[in-house]
């Protein structure tokens, strides 16, 4: 890999490149993240003006290699703790032990370490094996004799045999794709040791398939007492794959670059998505869909319908059984631990609790990150008629584990007096 010149800048921050610095290819790589609001690139007499959005991670470039660090709310340490729990995935191992001390490697290191050490699980288990069918040219006959092979290749010639063989092997698509994330991690890793922990082991597993066939394979994969152990390690290869984003949840088919970058915002929806579904479940509460039929819908403008439609929905048990409660919860990630609930979610989360509301006391709820403890405030919405709906705005400390966020969120909820 020739040398590049590393550029780190903080989530929402900016740098600046010189002509170059970017190649044309660059260039035409940086566009396409811009138009899909991944960072912003403008052009000064000097060079290149870069500026990253809510998006953190590594960008490997031509001449450069950009390092975008998390400065918001989630902190580095934090980081793969609050991922794991929105994937799903085994939670991390302390930050104390080796493979995942925070440095200046950053958040695309702590993606490989962990795909490395689910990957030294499944090889201390043994791998999978399952049966593949060969074709190969033998000395002795082992298997089928393939009779037309052997016709029209050998012309009647016995010293070698074409043989159709079918034994248990590894390698299988569960394994290719891991051999395959392995090589990719490898070209993303700063640190030698580990890029020499991921080169070695990546010789353990299959040929690797490309990119694009193991994400193929993946998608395609359904999880059966057979494969289950290798779920933990399949989320994060699919994580670095695809570049940033996970299929249903962390979706980013975009970066065209070499590079694992993270969009902030639809890591904290779906890290909300699962804190307030797991919060609510001891009181009988759960997440329903909140499109279709059950969707808030503007027709008849210029252009094709719009809908509103809140990050999670959920129904709640009221004091009747037979009678249930929407309550619309929306992730935000923004500094509303520093500064009021701007107008526009005013509006956005009024038109979700006025659509969803069953009673005569509309509510709606935003869920935000920050740091030195939980908090919570109550937005009432009056006009001169009255009450027009309340809104609870949830601070969640990121600094806090998972599971100690639920049981907050699970007290300041509604039915906690509110």
């Amino acid at each position: 890999m020739p040398d590049r010149t590393e550029v780190r800048l903080g989530e929402y921050g900016s740098a600046l490149l010189g002509d170059a610095q970017l190649t044309p290819r660059d260039i035409e790589r940086l566009r396409a993240l811009e138009a899909r609001r991944r960072l912003a690139l403008d052009r000064i007499p000097t060079g290149w003006r870069l500026k990253a959005d809510a998006t953190v991670g590594i960008l490997v470039l031509d001449r450069v290699r950009l390092v975008i660090e998390p400065k918001f709310a989630i902190p580095g340490d934090q980081l793969m703790t609050w991922l794991a729990y929105a994937l799903g995935a085994p939670a991390p191992l302390p930050v104390t032990a080796r493979r995942w001390a925070t440095g200046p490697e950053g958040f695309a290191d702590l993606v490989a370490a962990a795909l490395l050490e689910e990957c030294e699980r499944l090889l201390r288990e043994g791998l999978r094996r399952d049966y593949v069918r060969r074709q190969n040219l033998e000395p002795v006959l082992r298997g089928r004799l393939d009779v037309t092979y052997q016709v029209t290749r050998r012309y009647g010639q016995l010293d070698k045999l074409h043989v159709r063989t079918f034994d248990r092997e590894t390698d299988t698509w569960d394994n290719r794709v891991l051999g395959t994330a392995l090589r990719v991690a490898g070209a993303l890793a700063t640190r030698p040791e580990l890029g020499r922990d991921l080169h070695a082991i990546a010789g353990a597993f299959p040929q690797p398939s490309p990119p694009d066939a193991a994400l193929r394979a993946l998608d395609r994969t359904r999880y059966t007492r057979l494969n289950a152990r290798y779920r933990a390690a399949h989320t994060w290869a699919r994580l670095l794959l695809r570049g940033g984003g996970v299929t249903d949840l962390l979706t980013d088919r975009g970066s065209t670059a070499d590079g694992l970058l993270l969009a902030m915002p639809a890591l904290w929806e779906a890290v909300v998505r699962r804190l307030v579904t797991e919060a609510t479940g001891p009181c009988g509460g759960h997440a329903v869909p909140g499109n279709g039929a059950a969707g808030i819908t503007v027709r008849g403008d210029l252009g094709s319908t719009s809908a509103f439609r809140p990050d999670v929905l959920l129904s709640l048990p009221g004091a009747d059984p037979l009678v249930r409660t929407l309550l619309p919860v929306d992730a935000k990630y923004k500094r509303y631990d520093c500064a009021g609930v701007g107008a526009a979610d005013v509006h956005q989360l009024l038109t979700y609790s006025a659509g969803y509301a069953s009673t005569g006391n509309p509510r709606a709820v935003i869920v935000h990150p920050r740091t030195g403890g939980h908090a919570h405030r109550v937005l009432r919405v009056d006009s001169p008629r009255g009450s027009l709906g309340s809104i609870r705005v949830l601070g969640i400390d990121t600094h806090a584990l998972p599971r100690q966020a639920v049981g907050w969120v699970g007290s300041a909820l509604p039915w906690a007096g509110w």
